[in-house]
């Protein structure tokens, strides 16, 4: 059984490592089955600009109603997860989120105190940037490690702190605060954010319900249509899985 995450994050020191690995592979072969017809978005929308904040703490993108419903579970530090964000970024909303056939709910899940406090402010923006700002901390990851690893001591110092001070102290240790103040998070905005432990609760609640659920070992993992997507972990094996399923 995992530990909670939030244990980690709230009583361990720095030095804790996230408990799920980044990247998994099995394999999982699937039958091809008939060509699925698509639907189109009302009238001066696209499929992949409506965006709603689920029961289960996720945000999902495309057609309520699409025959293929996929789940991402994610973490912001995990190289993978970013890998998977660059590779199927464009391809995966024109050539199947678009067409109706595919929706996408994407649900973070925490392995690190950088993890949760990042997840937690995209949480804490208008719903409309959750996807646009989770793409941006991908593809910004490089800088996102930069500035955690660059004051290792605040960070220690942060730490210590009660937990409604801990996450607003590593985010101005870890340069958070002007990492998403750049992305139009106003300072204020994070500050509250992170100072309200709920918005860390929530997301240490849905990590640990998704590892009991799924058995999640390692991110990203995919569940497709209720079930977990065995051996894929990038985009390659996901897009050939859709097209198996009909989205072609």
């Amino acid at each position: 059984m995992m530990k909670s995450p939030l244990r980690i994050l709230l009583l361990s020191s720095l030095g804790a490592l996230a408990l799920a690995s980044c990247g998994e592979s099995k394999t999982d072969p699937s039958k091809e089955q008939d060509v699925i017809a698509k639907t189109a978005a009302p009238a001066g929308k696209t499929w992949s600009a409506t965006v709603t904040k689920t029961a289960d703490g996720g945000y999902a993108m495309g057609n309520p109603d699409a025959p293929i419903k996929i789940i991402e579970f994610a973490s912001l530090t995990c190289s993978h997860c970013a890998e998977f964000s660059k590779e199927s970024h464009e391809e995966i909303k024109r050539d199947f989120i678009d067409t109706g056939r595919v929706s996408l709910e994407v649900r973070n899940f925490i392995r690190d105190p950088l993890d949760a406090s990042a997840a937690a402010i995209i949480h804490c923006a208008p719903v409309d940037r959750y996807f646009p700002l989770q793409e941006n901390v991908f593809a910004s990851q490089e800088e996102l490690f930069a500035g955690a690893q660059g004051n290792p001591q605040g960070g220690e110092a942060a730490m210590k702190l009660a937990p409604a001070q801990r996450f607003p102290a590593l985010a101005k240790a870890w340069k958070l605060d002007t990492f998403f103040q750049s992305r139009g998070v106003t300072a204020d905005q994070i500050n509250t954010c992170l100072a309200n432990i709920d918005n860390i609760s929530k997301l240490e609640a849905n990590t640990n319900a998704a590892a009991e659920k799924y058995s999640i070992q390692g991110t990203p993992t995919f569940v497709i249509n209720g079930q977990v997507a065995e051996g894929i972990a990038s985009w390659g094996p996901l897009r050939d899985r859709l097209r198996t399923m009909g989205a072609r």
